[in-house]
């Protein structure tokens, strides 16, 4: 697989047109799904394309899916309004592409310090996440579904080591979600780049750092071709979840077999691909070692003063929306009792495991 082949396809975004009914044909339905990343990345885009086979497998061809790569049919960043307009049925992206919409939406992505994908997942099951999230969703006349995580991700590429606070000010750096946020209360020139713009952009000098997934993403994208430093863990994003997105009249308006079929679907795609992101980051890291690049995690002082802006941010995001607070009570009840659980036994199984 080369860079240029996936990163190419999510360049142009063609224009957008609007679907009034799914086709249907012999009893057959083929729906549209476009996707925010590009469609041969892996991870993020077989992500998509092994949902896209496993709907049509389990239903014995009677629902197809037409996978579209990002910027294909719609721009990246649209693909909720395409699907929530009608342009397309069903989409594939992860939520907080969406938080103009609603700041909510983050704690369905990733939240600084916050959830590992098992706990996230925990979350959504057991603990009241996943009918917040039907519920936020539901007003635009939209029903998510869960579809993997890419697990811990990398806090960013530098081309120059960060060694205190004042390395950061004046970055300019690709980096999304509340992190974003909160990087720019440390002076940082936070933008959110869409995935095919981010390698270009920082091999250009557009921009001086990087943050896009982890050790197997980054390193299809090249990203180590420009810089050798790699801060992890991500403070921003100890996981980030990907989605289903389905326009609710259209789902409603299939048998409920279908129905089950993309549920299913959906679930066992969320299966194979945090699977998928544990085992490759960790043999893309060995590589990315052998090929010079230098992991650290940031200094005391970096992770004290993010630590103070990410709970700005958070409380700024409270105040101005209500359901942003609504979802981080019931968020941050379980990840108070998934910490305890890890000091208690995740940490010290570790420490035994070394």
């Amino acid at each position: 697989m080369k860079r240029r082949d996936f990163l190419k396809a999510g360049a142009v975004a063609a224009p957008a047109t609007v679907l009034a009914a799914p086709a249907i044909a012999q009893g057959k339905v083929e729906w549209k799904l476009p996707t925010s990343f590009p469609a041969k990345a892996p991870g993020v885009g077989t992500n998509v394309t092994s949902f896209a086979e496993r709907v049509a497998a389990m239903s014995d061809g009677q629902l197809t899916l037409k996978v579209f790569s990002g910027g294909e049919l719609v721009p990246p960043f649209g693909v909720e309004d395409a699907v929530e307009q009608g342009t397309a049925e069903i989409g594939h992206s992860t939520p907080y592409y969406a938080a103009s919409k609603n700041s909510a939406l983050h704690f369905f992505s990733a939240v600084p310090f916050g959830m590992t994908a098992v706990e996230t997942t925990a979350w959504l099951r057991y603990g009241g996440g996943q009918e917040l999230w039907d519920g936020i969703y539901a007003e635009r006349g939209l029903k998510p579904f869960y579809s993997g995580s890419s697990g811990g991700q990398s806090a960013g590429w530098f081309k120059k080591p960060i060694e205190s606070l004042n390395d950061l000010a004046g970055l300019n750096m690709r980096i999304a979600g509340l992190g974003g946020e909160a990087m720019r209360k440390l002076g940082v020139n936070a933008v959110l780049l869409p995935p095919p713009e981010i390698f270009p952009s920082f091999q250009s000098g557009a921009i001086d750092a990087a943050e896009w997934v982890g050790p197997m993403l980054d390193m299809a994208f090249g990203l180590q071709k420009v810089a050798k430093f790699c801060y992890v863990p991500a403070f921003h994003e100890p996981s980030a979840a990907l989605e289903i997105v389905v326009n609710k009249d259209a789902f409603e308006g299939l048998p409920a077999h279908l129905q089950a079929v993309i549920a299913n679907a959906a679930e066992a795609t969320s299966v194979e691909t945090t699977a998928q992101f544990d085992y490759f980051n960790a043999v893309a890291m060995q590589k990315l070692k052998a090929d010079g690049v230098t992991f650290a995690a940031f200094p005391d002082d970096v992770l004290a003063a993010l630590k103070t802006a990410v709970a700005e941010v958070m409380t700024e995001n409270a105040e101005a929306n209500p359901t942003f607070a609504e979802v981080q009570k019931s968020y941050d009840a379980f990840l108070t009792l998934a910490k305890d659980y890890a000091i208690e036994v995740k940490a010290a199984t570790f420490t035994q495991r070394v």
